[in-house]
């Protein structure tokens, strides 16, 4: 990747890996890796209230923080209607997962290497008529099935959650879902409402992140992580 196109990638943990919100990804990462022992976090989706919350930066820079500890780690844009993962990596878009889920290529010919060692990428593919149906098909679940048997860690970039229904079709079939909360943005019957959704198809939410928050140094983030004790 060149340097003027990582600059605008948002991608904090490759461009600084030594900032306090590289080291908050490092944490956010241990603290899912460690949220439950007997039911390990293979795939992992994550999603928000509305758009402009950060999931995608989130995702992008946690899935980094996995490949920078060695893991092998496949990064899928499941936003299906409007994807922008590949933007961050300076990836094409014209093929990825809705060809894949329209049996039009396999999964092999869609992953794409990226310039980060153990990082791989699935775009989104050309805009389906029926998001909600390929997230949901048996194809997604054979799919999931398959990739987790040559990925240690699979990132999914889910749409907000209380947009449309497609990431929470998706979160019931993964070990886990990580919600981005925005910090001004967000309101709180918003989150409220979120958690429900997902509490309802029984997604097993690991916990929060809480973005945008001003610390008390000046110029700088804060991205705190909020466990949910178990919970499912």
């Amino acid at each position: 990747m060149q340097q003027s196109a990582m600059e605008k990638s948002n991608l904090i943990t490759t461009l600084n890996p030594e900032s306090p919100i590289s080291e908050a990804y490092r944490s956010l990462r241990t603290n899912i890796l460690f949220s439950s022992i007997d039911a390990p976090v293979k795939t992992l989706m994550v999603t928000s209230c509305q758009s402009g919350d950060g999931k995608t930066t989130t995702i992008a820079n946690l899935a980094v923080a996995f490949s920078q500890e060695g893991k092998r780690v496949l990064l899928i844009d499941a936003d299906l209607r409007r994807p922008t993962l590949h933007t961050i990596f300076v990836q094409s878009n014209q093929s990825g997962l809705t060809n894949i889920l329209a049996n039009q290529m396999e999964w092999q010919d869609a992953v794409r290497s990226t310039s980060i060692d153990n990082l791989y990428f699935i775009g989104s593919g050309p805009t389906p008529p029926n998001p909600s149906e390929m997230l949901g098909s048996k194809k997604m679940n054979l799919l999931i099935e398959e990739l987790s048997a040559h990925y240690d860690m699979i990132l999914f970039d889910a749409p907000p959650s209380l947009i449309v229904t497609d990431g929470l079709v998706l979160a019931s079939k993964c070990d886990g879902v990580v919600a981005v909360i925005s910090v001004g943005m967000t309101k709180r019957q918003q989150a409220k409402k979120m958690y429900a959704s997902l509490e309802h198809v029984k997604a097993r939410l690991l916990g929060v992140v809480l973005n945008n928050k001003k610390k008390k140094s000046k110029d700088q983030l804060y991205y705190a992580y909020y466990g949910t004790n178990g919970r499912q």
